[in-house]
């Protein structure tokens, strides 16, 4: 019961939080905050519907701000994600295509946090880069730096005192230290990165939680995803379908079996639930500060996850669990961008343009991306229609290179070592069961996507 009631504490100083938040001047440098969750699929969240899992001060900003309905990542693998949302530019542009590339000079002096710092911001860094070898870490670049020194952190850490700490509560006592240490002369732009909710690599625990949090769920059946059916992963072809494929490899060790299922989702959602501590305690100390009316909050994942849909586990792939990600805009001093949901298709290469359009920097013209404040006010000028996909890592049997284009009625995948194809008709099967690239009756949408992905695989570079 104690355990509860301090949950229901948490959740009310938040609510308290949030109504006492005041309409500043929108003429003023914002102070901005880019939080940034690990695997964390577009439904994993109370405001995305989903009705078991716990994440009310994310709901919050939600409700209070825009809930992108339709966000995604261009490459579902964090090194790719981060680059990319730092640069503002896909894959195939910035070429950081692995985990030991880092931004050469020239590409990090344009990423967002190093403009704005030129700009005069204060920019600080906490948790995960994961961009390039951690020796290569831009530290000295950053005014404030709480980057983790792996290129995967660990759960299980010890703070500067030698003291046992889970890595989520470590980033929110490095975020209140940064919150503290601020200075009032000059705006700033904090970017955090969380481990959670991603597996611990190597561990024979994937999802390694709190203390506090196990209670969390522990009576919650989660009901199996329909494509947990063994019919789905068998739909797969013979290059694809093998126990060498990574995301087969961490099924069984997550997902195989009711029970491996029902405890690894509520781990899952156990680690997320800790995130959303940390959002509420940062937001009550933005108002504590006196922060909290000029501060604009972005929140993201870097990627999504299977939960044992098609008998995977992990991300990678071109699926909707894979790629679509929950994206949060919370700026309080702009009445257009209040209480509004969106369903524009929005993209981890929009962060960086958003971040400096907000700040009044200009965009270098290399960005990709764009405001997802002018996304939401402005939609008939900058809609997109589709976006490309690409993920080449590795290359098959592990993670086999597959590219395509997403659209919001059809979506193209190309396995490219093996010129095998993929067509979903997302309007009349939103949940991508079926293959229709050798459907008859959509030779047509096939080819209209085959030329669509060989117009944006040049249109990316």
């Amino acid at each position: 019961m104690k355990w509860v009631s301090s949950w229901f504490v948490a959740i009310s100083l938040a609510l308290f939080t949030f109504s006492s938040f005041k309409s500043p001047s929108s003429t003023s440098r914002p102070n901005i905050i880019f939080l940034l969750t690990d695997d964390h699929r577009w439904n994993s969240l109370g405001a995305m519907g989903n009705p078991i899992i716990k994440t009310p001060h994310l709901d919050q900003l939600a409700s209070r701000g825009v809930l992108f309905k339709k966000a995604y990542v261009t490459t579902a693998i964090c090194c790719v994600s981060r680059a990319s949302i730092l640069s503002g530019q896909y894959m195939s542009r910035h070429k950081i295509e692995d985990f030991n590339t880092s931004f050469k000079p020239a590409a990090l002096a344009n990423t967002y946090p190093l403009l704005l710092k030129k700009a005069g911001y204060q920019i600080g860094f906490i948790g995960k880069y994961g961009v390039g070898e951690p020796k290569a870490q831009p530290s000295n670049a950053f005014d404030f730096w709480a980057g983790s020194e792996k290129p995967q952190s660990d759960y299980e850490m010890k703070d500067a005192q030698g003291n046992f700490i889970h890595h989520t509560d470590k980033v929110n006592n490095d975020i209140q230290q940064f919150l503290a240490q601020t200075q009032p002369d000059a705006p700033f732009c904090l970017s955090v990165s969380f481990k959670a909710p991603h597996i611990q690599d190597g561990d024979p625990r994937p999802f390694i939680v709190q203390e506090r949090y196990k209670p969390m769920y522990a009576n919650d059946s989660i009901p199996e995803p329909e494509k947990a059916d063994p019919k789905y992963w068998q739909s797969f072809p013979d290059f694809f379908r093998t126990d060498k494929n990574i995301a087969r490899e961490r099924w069984y060790f997550q997902f195989d079996g009711n029970r491996m299922y029902q405890e690894s989702v509520r781990q899952y959602y156990r680690l997320i639930s800790g995130v959303d501590e940390v959002v509420g305690n940062m937001v009550k100390t933005l108002q504590d500060k006196g922060l909290a009316s000029n501060t604009v909050i972005i929140f993201m994942g870097d990627n999504g996850y299977y939960l044992g849909e098609y008998g995977l586990s992990g991300k990678w792939f071109g699926h909707e669990e894979s790629i679509r990600v929950p994206l949060i805009m919370y700026d309080p001093r702009i009445p257009q961008l209040r209480k509004k949901t969106s369903n524009q298709l929005a993209l981890n290469i929009d962060i960086a343009p958003t971040i400096l359009k907000l700040a009044g920097v200009q965009v270098p013209a290399e960005m990709q991306g764009v405001s997802l404040a002018e996304l939401v006010t402005k939609p008939k000028q900058i809609a997109r229609s589709a976006f490309f996909y690409e993920h080449t890592f590795l290359g098959s049997p592990r993670l086999p290179k597959v590219e395509g284009v997403v659209r919001n009625d059809l979506k193209y995948m190309k396995y490219i070592e093996h010129n095998y194809e993929e067509l979903y008709d997302l309007r009349n099967d939103p949940d991508e069961k079926i293959n229709r690239a050798k459907d008859a009756n959509y030779l047509s949408q096939l080819e209209t996507m085959r030329t669509q992905y060989q117009t944006w695989k040049q249109k990316v570079r």
